[in-house]
């Protein structure tokens, strides 16, 4: 089987790390009160610490970003229990793998130990191996203790998620991040060849990842650096790091939706940043564009006509022009959308009218207002007494235009902003000529 730890049965998970390791390896945790930014789990208070404390284990599912500590947390569950540990990746194992790790399990359990089984990217399993642990963790053959970075409501199936507890890790912020950094500085007894100004740059670069910080770290610490770097010799010589973001995955949703809310929400600026996370990360613009374009029918409407308009024409804009010049035009679209007067008054009208539809569909509109293209269909009355509208005063005749067997309804009510106050004043207009009419 393919083991990600390359750790025997008998093995401890707290073995000795050789000195040629990688930084971060050598600076894994060995206690829980070493882990770093995540307090919530490890904390007087947090889940873990109480699991500890009670030596109740049941089984987890740790969900959170790339370097935050879910390997570690793993290792170090591991340690403070005397369950048998076995660790695999789902990257690498298979359905022949799952069996021999589950037949070990129950050997073991013959034997009165359970199995805590970690396994790392779980998410990547599909559907019917997810399945295949659900009667071990039933029987309480194993624990089970699962990591990934992808959002579990998603990736894991329910019968399995319904069985364990998903723990959240934090994303690692700038203190944890820091503190990783003195870590690293105290173990090599060398003091990082930056600036403060740089130190600073080179953790945001980490953007929460405390492996990928230390890499970048290993690396300066493995050159030979006269005169600390500023900030601009930094990112010269580490390059830049590129955004998280996988557009098949919850980062890709997270945004779009932080995009539409901010525009919903009237803040330019916002708008604005969520719109450079997607492109700068290489989101496919014709995606963002087509949300903008279902935002301007749904957000705006009729306060504002133009804006749909104006997302078509970025649309065509950047067909024609391309990358990056055609991308100017997409953040003209998102700004003026973000800045145009709001209603959703016509999405409403859809939902209500969509269902009104689907529940009187077989009802026919009244004889006067259909069209009679036959004599026949003129003999039974079809269009008899239809009032021309152009030849009324007004240019309104009042008809009504409902079947008879059901009243008129009220799906479209305009918001008073933007033209949609001039259309709430054409619609009580023409609703104070019908009860004219009528009286």
């Amino acid at each position: 089987m393919n083991d990600f730890f390359d750790i025997d049965d008998d093995q401890q998970t707290s073995e000795t790390v050789s000195p040629h390791a990688p930084l971060a390896e050598q600076l894994r945790p060995k206690k829980l009160d070493q882990i770093v930014g995540q307090d919530q789990l490890v904390g007087e208070n947090g889940a873990l610490h109480r699991m500890i404390v009670a030596g109740k284990f049941s089984s987890i599912i740790f969900w959170g970003p790339p370097g935050t500590g879910k390997t570690s947390l793993a290792r170090l569950l591991a340690n403070e229990t005397d369950l048998h540990f076995k660790a695999i990746s789902a990257v690498f194992s298979g359905v022949a793998d799952l069996k021999k790790v589950f037949a070990q399990a129950e050997q073991q359990q013959n034997n009165g130990k359970q199995t805590l089984l970690f396994v790392d990217e779980i998410h990547r399993f599909n559907r019917s191996q997810q399945d295949s642990f659900l009667p071990y963790v039933e029987k309480g053959t194993v624990i089970l203790v699962g990591a990934t970075t992808e959002n579990p409501s998603f990736e894991l199936n329910a019968a399995l998620l319904s069985r364990t507890q998903v723990l959240i890790l934090n994303r690692l912020d700038s203190q944890a991040l820091g503190q990783l950094l003195e870590a690293a500085e105290a173990l090599l007894s060398q003091i990082l060849p930056v600036t403060d100004i740089a130190r600073e740059a080179l953790i945001a670069s980490a953007d929460g990842d405390g492996r990928f910080l230390l890499n970048q770290a290993e690396t300066l610490f493995s050159m030979d650096i006269a005169e600390p770097l500023d900030a601009a010799e930094l990112a010269a010589l580490l390059h830049r790091r590129m955004a998280v973001y996988d557009k098949d995955r919850e980062g890709h949703y997270n945004l779009i939706s932080a995009l539409h809310k901010s525009m919903r929400g009237s803040d330019p600026q916002a708008s604005l940043y969520y719109l450079a996370r997607m492109l700068v990360a290489g989101e496919e613009p014709l995606y963002v564009l087509r949300r903008l374009v279902r935002f301007a029918s749904e957000d705006i409407g009729l306060a504002d006509p133009q804006a749909l308009l104006q997302t078509l024409a970025a649309k065509d804009a950047y067909e024609f022009l391309g990358s990056p010049e055609g991308e100017l035009a997409i953040v003209q679209a998102c700004l003026y959308c973000a800045t145009a007067p709001k209603s959703n008054a016509a999405y409403v009208a859809q939902k209500a009218a969509w269902k009104s539809a689907k529940q009187t569909g077989s009802l026919m509109p009244p004889q006067n207002i259909l069209n009679a293209p036959t004599q026949l269909m003129k003999d039974i009355g079809y269009g008899k007494n239809y009032s021309y509208d152009h030849e009324r005063d007004e240019g309104f005749s009042g008809d009504n235009y409902w079947p008879e067997e059901m009243d008129s309804d009220n799906f479209y009510n305009p918001v008073n902003r933007g033209f949609e106050r001039k259309v709430r004043e054409r619609l009580d207009y023409w609703e104070k000529l019908r009860r004219e009419m009528v009286g």
